[in-house]
């Protein structure tokens, strides 16, 4: 019984041998097929493509992150680029005011005679200035407004005084005192008007 432990073991040794060529025919050996390869099994992902979705939706809201930040910057540049235009506005407007009174004193006041008739040209002078200014404020989206005629409208009107007016409706603007002004629609200088009682 030995004698056949000993030759199982030997015929064993053989079979598994480093030294022995394998067989040919065996199946498993010689070129690699694909049809007997098995499909990896369709459970959860692995992690690789975990860690690759993990990556592409951190990119997609980093992106969208970016994009809103632009969007926002711009929208706070136009406003701060609004708000400064508004400022020199305010600014520039009693300078304006100040032109239409003269404007108006100078049609009101009668030229003398014995004048070389530069006083013409004064008030030439000064209505092209008035024009200039309110031109380059024009420019920048700020716009006059004279509401004479018009219903009284306390978000654009400012009333100074009620007059009793026979030809015209009770609340119609009779007299612009001041002229108003909006900036990109918006009221920046309420206009000073009279009212119809």
């Amino acid at each position: 019984m030995a004698d056949e432990i000993k030759t199982d073991v030997a015929a064993e040794d053989e079979e598994f041998s480093a030294a022995a060529p394998p067989d040919p025919d065996a199946p498993g050996t010689g070129e690699t097929s694909f049809a007997d390869a098995e499909a990896p099994p369709a459970g959860p992902p692995k992690p690789r493509e975990d860690e690759a979705a993990k990556y592409l939706e951190l990119a997609k809201r980093t992106q969208a992150d970016f994009e809103n930040y632009r969007k926002r910057t711009a929208r706070e540049y136009a406003a701060a680029a609004e708000r400064g235009a508004a400022k020199l506005a305010k600014e520039l407007l009693p300078a304006i005011d100040h032109l239409e009174l003269a404007l108006k004193a100078a049609h009101t006041q009668p030229t003398s005679s014995a004048g070389t008739g530069g006083h013409e040209d004064v008030i030439k002078g000064f209505a092209l200035v008035r024009d200039e200014l309110l031109a380059a404020l024009a420019k920048s989206g700020i716009q006059a407004f004279s509401p004479a005629g018009e219903p009284f409208d306390p978000n654009e009107h400012e009333a100074m005084a009620q007059q009793p007016a026979e030809d015209a409706e009770s609340g119609t603007v009779l007299e612009v005192y001041q002229q108003g002004f909006r900036i990109n629609g918006q009221i920046l200088r309420p206009a000073r008007v009279v009212v119809a009682q």
